[in-house]
């Protein structure tokens, strides 16, 4: 319903005209470094990698942690060229440890969590879970880091040893739910934001409309964030073994504890059990030395790969001892915000992912498809849109599976709705069944310029839906008729969907947001699992046993040009990597304040709904 701005063309055009130009430049420079360092390339075993007879995997995830790398190839590429991430791909990691635990080779895994910056629980439930199995093989997880956070720690918690620098501190404070509220802004601004919303609890729209969080919120709120902590104050505890009110005191009265400690940190950490011992960088390369020997390269540290060129180096190795004839189990991930059209990657577009879903129901060969979702929704056209293809997969007669994410809320529900099986962690974040619509107006903020509007139009409707004008009397109740039906809609197609009451359905929609334990109690999901329970679900549902079928990750194939980029960056990081590098912690703060910003910042630009209505939830934690 948004009408078409010349000014707003005027400016996208000049906006994306910047953005390839700067691309432009971006790919001369990445072009000549290659040009550069391509002699220097040779030297890396003759362009190959060579897993070590005998060391330790080092396992240093950075960023963020994700289901899929985000962003075009270039960005990519770019950041790769640098030797660093602000991403780490969950499946990376946990295919390194399972090819690990049965390689001779890899004497243990070394953890560097210190440039994590977070993810969602599920996430790291997931190379929790990795751990866990890589030590039941007999071999040992040894973590280090100079400080650790909430997230650095959860995945430290779950090694056989950690280790912190003397001047380090375990800072741990909890799952917080907070957001920025606009409404005194937009009025001092002379804004007029017109909100159409349907679902007592659907919140999204809150921000524009108050200065605080409302009750029905913090209500709702409390109950999710709730079972987050108390999940992962449990594995914690029962990773450390230490007793629950004992971690309880530590982060609640942390004050207390480094007041007896003298305010001595580490030795805090290490009173309380969080910690097994204190050691500076020098002491940490000598210990691991004594346990995996000394580095054929570098005399001072021990031998190790890192868990990428592991991974590289393995599967160059095995090559594929698939079939390829054999059925296939088809993954295809959608993650991140819903809009309409093309997208990359970390962004669901639904003409790209539509895309995706009929290249594998055209392929005779892909025996189930398991959709990996983790999107707090988006756009509601977008969302039918890819709705409607995953209808015509499952027509087919082939199991359609979905597995759920840190987050399948809202439109990250709808697409997941109809699927034969819905599978979701018990710290997923769902359900938030409600509409909302958005439309400001800033015929105030031009008064205040003494710019004025005047006109008329053909129509009682016209000029009723400029962003110049106040919106009109028809406009309004015609936007208030599309969010109550849109809610209709959406809440009769989840009833049908899941065979439920659209009575029951409505009573436990209203927007809600459910924790996975909760949704599996109330029906919205059928079982509790990752996402490799999901794979083995399918390929159940498809009457194959294991070993009689293939999983493949469904992508966009990159262009020959794309390879080559994502090829030599990767290379290039690796050439310039450095061994062994325990920073980060809370010297990360200032990363994480930056990639908020810019996820408050992206978010804008993905609202590009046809209607201008929205099945979103802002409900992501990171």
């Amino acid at each position: 319903m948004s009408g078409s701005n010349p000014i707003a063309r005027v400016f996208g055009f000049i906006w994306r005209l910047i953005e390839r130009l700067v691309k432009g430049i971006q790919i001369l420079v990445f072009l000549f470094i290659v040009v550069l360092v391509l002699s220097a390339l040779s030297g890396l075993s003759g362009g190959g990698i060579t897993v070590p007879d005998s060391g330790a995997m080092v396992l240093a995830p950075s960023g963020y942690l994700v289901e899929q790398p985000e962003g075009e190839p270039l960005d990519r590429a770019l950041l790769e060229m640098e030797g660093g991430q602000s991403q780490t791909i969950v499946r990376e990691v946990t295919k390194s440890l399972e090819f690990a635990a049965d390689d001779d080779r890899i004497k243990a895994v070394v953890l560097l969590p210190g440039y994590l910056q977070g993810g969602g629980l599920s996430k790291q439930q997931e190379i929790a879970a990795a751990l866990d199995k890589f030590r039941a093989s007999g071999k040992r997880v040894i973590a280090m880091s100079d400080s650790y956070d909430q997230s650095q720690y959860y995945l430290a918690a779950h090694a056989d040893e950690i280790y912190m620098h003397d001047f380090g501190f375990v800072l741990i404070e909890g799952f917080g739910y907070f957001k920025t509220y606009f409404a005194e802004a937009l009025e001092n601004l002379q804004v007029d934001v017109n909100v159409f919303r349907v679902g007592e609890y659907k919140s999204f729209v809150e921000p524009y409309l108050r200065n605080d969080m409302s009750d029905e919120d913090k209500r709702v709120a409390e109950r999710w964030l709730q079972g987050l902590w108390s999940v992962w104050e449990r594995d914690v505890a029962a990773a450390r073994g230490i007793e629950p009110q004992l971690l309880d005191r530590y982060i609640n009265d942390v004050v207390s504890i480094l007041e007896e400690s003298d305010g001595d940190a580490g030795k805090a950490a290490v009173d309380a059990g969080l910690v097994d011992g204190l050691m500076s960088h020098q002491e940490f390369r000598k210990y691991m030395i004594d346990y995996v020997g000394v580095s054929a390269d570098e005399a001072d540290t021990f031998e190790q790969i890192d868990y990428h060129k592991y991974l590289i180096a393995v599967e160059l190795e095995n090559g594929t001892d698939e079939v390829q004839s054999a059925p296939t189990v088809a993954v295809i991930v959608a993650s991140g915000e819903i809009i309409d059209g093309e997208a990359p990657p970390g962004t669901i577009g639904s003409v790209t992912l539509t895309r995706l879903i009929r290249q594998v129901t055209n392929d005779d060969s892909v025996a189930a498809v398991v959709l990996r979702v983790d999107s707090p929704g988006g756009s509601m056209f977008a969302s039918e849109v890819v709705l409607d293809q995953l209808q015509e997969l499952k027509a087919t007669g082939r199991p359609l599976v979905v597995s759920m994410g840190s987050v399948a809320a809202s439109g990250g529900y709808y697409i997941s709705m109809d699927a034969d099986e819905i599978w979701a962690a018990e710290t997923t974040i769902s359900g938030s069944i409600g509409v909302g619509a958005i439309f400001p107006t800033f015929q105030r903020s031009l008064n205040k310029l003494g710019l004025t509007v005047d006109g008329f139009g053909t129509t009682n409707l016209s000029g009723q839906l400029s962003a110049v004008r106040p919106l009109g009397d028809d406009a309004r109740e015609l936007l208030d008729v599309s969010v109550r039906s849109a809610y209709d809609v959406f809440i009769g197609k989840v009833a049908a969907a899941r065979d439920i009451d659209i009575k029951r359905v409505d009573e436990i929609a209203q927007g809600r947001v459910w924790i996975g334990e909760d949704a599996y109690q109330i029906g919205l999901v059928d079982e509790l699992g990752g996402v490799a329970a999901a794979i083995d679900s399918a390929a159940t549902l498809a009457g194959l046993t294991e070993g009689e079928y293939k999983t493949v990750y469904v992508e966009r194939e990159l262009t020959v040009s794309e390879k080559v980029l994502l090829q030599y960056a990767r290379l290039l990081g690796m050439l310039f990597a450095t061994s062994y590098n325990p920073t980060g912690g809370i010297s990360t703060m200032l990363q994480r304040l930056a990639g908020s910003i810019e996820s408050e910042l992206a978010l804008l630009k993905t609202w590009n709904d046809p209607r201008g209505i929205y099945y979103h939830c802002m409900c992501e934690m990171r």
